[in-house]
């Protein structure tokens, strides 16, 4: 009789997979209360890591054109698309809904990656702009990128609510620290393998397996997270969140739609560039 090979779930920081430096992990089940996985349970250590894998990472992805990005985020949804069946296995076993409503949902996150591929080299036309003055000078208004930025997955859905998250905040040019579902978390580790595999950077994208109780104060004062998606906590969460994060003016959002501009935006510097007119 053969016996299966079961799945390690890993955290996924700079392009790598390691466990967690704690060593700790945390038992899931399905929809019937069965054992599933034992996902890793990060750390603050494995946090402070992912936020220097995604600092390191920022130069090069913000530096990088919008069409290249573009083309990257479109790689990761054809990537997706070849996995939907074991993504929608996963989303069934957790969330307890038949096969093709979990597979409905895997379309949408990948229908998802592809509207907010398209907006990469288009957000400067829309938040740019020409400003009239008085003087003989242009003046520009150009949105830059951020920086870094933690995100805390929504919890209603195992997968789309994670790239809900991501793929705005990777669109607008920023890196992330991603907290994934505490009680979905398996589509985000097979997520995590699809980025592996794509054109995407190491340590743009870093997820973190765990409890979002826990890492959510260390995330909120860590003085190199420039801004936070708090979508997957709870209001209490969010309120210490929000006080932590005022040390650094971090900008910190809630958002409730899945496909809107004003998540990329959001995380997003608008830029003014004086230049004399030449005679």
């Amino acid at each position: 009789m053969r016996i299966d090979v079961k799945k390690t779930y890993k955290l996924y920081i700079g392009g790598a997979f390691p466990r967690s430096e704690s060593g700790r992990v945390y038992e899931i089940n399905d929809a019937e209360g069965n054992f599933l996985a034992n996902p890793s349970l990060a750390s603050r250590k494995d946090l402070r890591d992912s936020v220097v894998s995604a600092r390191n990472a920022f130069g090069g992805w913000s530096g990088a054109t919008e069409y290249n990005r573009g083309q990257v985020l479109y790689r990761v949804a054809e990537l997706m698309e070849g996995r939907t069946f074991q993504f929608a296995e996963e989303i069934a076993a957790l969330e307890g809904v038949n096969f093709k409503n979990a597979k409905s949902q895997v379309e949408a996150a990948i229908d998802c990656w592809v509207w907010y591929a398209g907006w990469c080299d288009k957000i400067a036309s829309v938040s740019g702009s020409t400003n009239s003055v008085s003087g003989p000078f242009y003046n520009f208004t150009v949105p830059e990128s951020l920086g870094v930025v933690g995100i805390f997955a929504g919890q209603q859905s195992a997968l789309l609510g994670l790239v809900a998250g991501l793929a705005p905040v990777l669109t607008g040019g920023n890196t992330a620290v991603v907290i994934a579902s505490e009680k979905y978390p398996l589509p985000a580790i097979t997520l995590s393998e699809v980025l592996a595999t794509s054109d995407v950077p190491a340590g743009v994208v870093n997820i973190l397996t765990g409890s979002s109780a826990e890492l959510a104060p260390w995330l909120g004062s860590h003085m190199d997270i420039d801004g936070i998606d708090l979508s997957g906590l709870s209001k209490k969460e969010e309120a210490e969140v929000r006080l932590a994060g005022v040390e650094n003016l971090k900008r910190i959002f809630r958002f409730n739609d899945s496909n809107s501009l004003a998540r990329v935006q959001a995380f997003m510097e608008n830029k003014t560039v004086w230049h004399p007119i030449g005679v």
